[in-house]
Parts: C-alpha cells; structure tokens; sequence
C-alpha cells in the first residue's frame, strides 16, 4: 500500500505562482520509479478532472488544455516526488488538488489511478 501526501497548496491572487509537492512512499514492493503519475483537481460542486501525467522516466508528460503553457509537471524519483509547478494562476484553478500514481506507464485516466493523496487547496482570487 503506497501512500501520497501533497504540500505546497495555498491562496493567491491571479497571476501569482505555487509549486505543489507530493511525497510518495511505500513500505514494500514497487518504488515510485515504477510508477506513473499525475495531478488531477476537484473545484467546488465539479467531478474530478485531469490535469497532468508523467510517466515513470520522464519522457512523456500531458497537460489538460487549460494549463498547457502554465504548468509544468516534474518528478525526482531520487526524492520519491511528484511536483506540479503553476504560474500565471487564474481564478478558475481554484479548486483541491490531488496526485495519484498508476501502474500504466502514464494515463489521463481517473480510473487508471491505484493511490491517491488527501489533496491540498488552491485558492486563486481576482
């Protein structure tokens, strides 16, 4: 059983940055090097959607459309963390975001995802 804690949340004003981290561990088996991962985010009286992936390396990485060119996602599987910089926040990224790891090698899939943070908040005013 892995376990995921998120840290980096916060509130901001528009056009402000954070950097989310997420610290994996497991007590046997796989390494997080092993897994893919990826940031999804729950905004008020919303579903979960997807935000962004990385596969277990590195090499590839996906973006929903709406933070392409304002997020970026980063793994250090020396550290055992996921990161999700964010800069230029708006408003509608407010919302509770959470990592989560796959055994694919990476996937925009909710349902793909075996464990999951509790999620940290993003508060983004005008």
């Amino acid at each position: 059983q892995a376990q995921l804690v998120e840290s980096g949340g916060g509130e901001v004003q528009a056009g402000d940055s954070l950097r989310l981290s997420c610290a994996f561990s497991e007590r046997i088996g796989r390494t997080f090097s092993k897994y893919g991962a990826g940031w999804f985010r729950q905004a008020p009286g919303k579903e979960r959607e997807f935000v962004s992936s990385i596969s277990s390396s590195s090499e590839n990485t996906d973006y929903t459309d709406s933070v392409k060119g304002r997020f970026t996602i980063s793994r250090d599987n020396a550290r055992d963390t996921l990161y999700l910089q964010m800069n230029n926040l708006r408003p509608e990224d407010t919302a509770i975001y959470y990592c989560a790891t796959t055994f694919y090698p990476y996937s925009t899939s909710e349902k793909e995802y075996s464990y999951w943070g509790q999620g940290t908040q993003v508060t983004v005013s005008s």
